[in-house]
């Protein structure tokens, strides 16, 4: 009856299979507007005319989801985060050393009303969801979340834009000072641990781009080991005698496996003994030779 009730299984599904591609043909007969669906390729780094974006072999990170268009320059240590977006099409945007661009920030410039890159120096923060729109950024300064810094503007070292502030096109922010508002207008002085704070906030995400970038280019084998060792730390009492092994730490001699105690660690590793035995072989080797002398 198995035989049979195969047969029968193949056969019906192949006639449901010529049904469907009937029926898209008979569809895509019928259609008024053309439509093909294609894969969108990755868009982190686009190149505009022959031009593409250009990154320090020492930047510290570009998130998968930033998006570099066009002629783009960006420094040592710099970085830029998830959803960004540095479209530099009629004009090149540059960025210094140990800069960052923000989650979902808009760096870009102009070219019909005004002709004007955008620079933005060393140790510049600029916040998430900030738009910076053919501006000028000196080093040491800071551009706040959803703060807009427009066409020709000028921010100078050690100046802070408030979150949210809308600095006007061909404004001058000067340094050592504090504009907020929308028009942003000067509302004060920094004090002397504002000034220090802004190249505490760059050096503080460079750390932190480091481990992002880490993260980011971790492979599937990696992330399924950081997952069960997550797991194994989860649910394993640290007071329980049995720890999984660490780097460095001496296997006892007990240890058959090599894998310390019972638990994901080692379950994981057995349904992969082969996987095992070539990482192990050597050692082994070196056992049983020991074991006859």
């Amino acid at each position: 009856m198995s035989g049979i009730g195969g047969r029968v299984v193949l056969a019906t599904s192949n006639a449901v299979r010529k049904l469907g591609n009937a029926l898209d043909n008979v569809g895509a007969m019928i259609e008024v507007a053309k439509y093909s669906e294609r894969l969108v390729p990755s868009t982190r780094f686009v190149a505009v005319d022959g031009v593409g974006p250009k990154t320090d072999p020492e930047c510290a990170f570009v998130a998968p989801s930033a998006s570099l268009v066009g002629d783009v320059s960006l420094g040592k240590g710099s970085s830029v985060w998830y959803g960004a977006a540095i479209r530099a099409d009629v004009n090149p945007v540059t960025i210094g050393e140990n800069s960052s661009i923000g989650d979902r920030a808009v760096v870009h410039v102009a070219k019909i009303q005004g002709d004007y890159p955008t620079i933005i120096g060393n140790n510049v923060t600029v916040g998430p969801g900030a738009v910076v729109h053919a501006a000028t950024l000196k080093d040491n300064c800071v551009v706040g979340a959803s703060a807009q810094v427009l066409d020709g503007s000028v921010v100078e070292p050690n100046a802070i834009v408030a979150a949210g502030a809308v600095v006007t096109p061909k404004s001058v922010v000067k340094a050592n000072q504090l504009w907020a508002g929308s028009p942003a207008k000067m509302v004060r002085e920094l004090t002397a641990e504002e000034v220090a704070s802004i190249l505490d906030t760059a050096e503080d995400t460079l750390e932190l781009a480091f481990v992002h970038a880490d993260e980011c280019a971790k492979d599937t084998e990696t992330l399924h080991e950081d997952a069960l060792e997550y797991e194994d730390t989860r649910i394993r009492d640290p007071e329980y005698i049995f720890q999984p092994p660490r780097k460095g730490d001496d296997l006892e001699e007990t240890d058959v496996s090599g894998l310390g105690s019972p638990g994901l660690v080692f379950d994981d590793a057995l349904n992969a003994p082969e996987k095992w035995l070539k990482e192990n072989e050597q050692r082994i080797k070196d056992k049983f030779q020991k074991a006859k002398e």
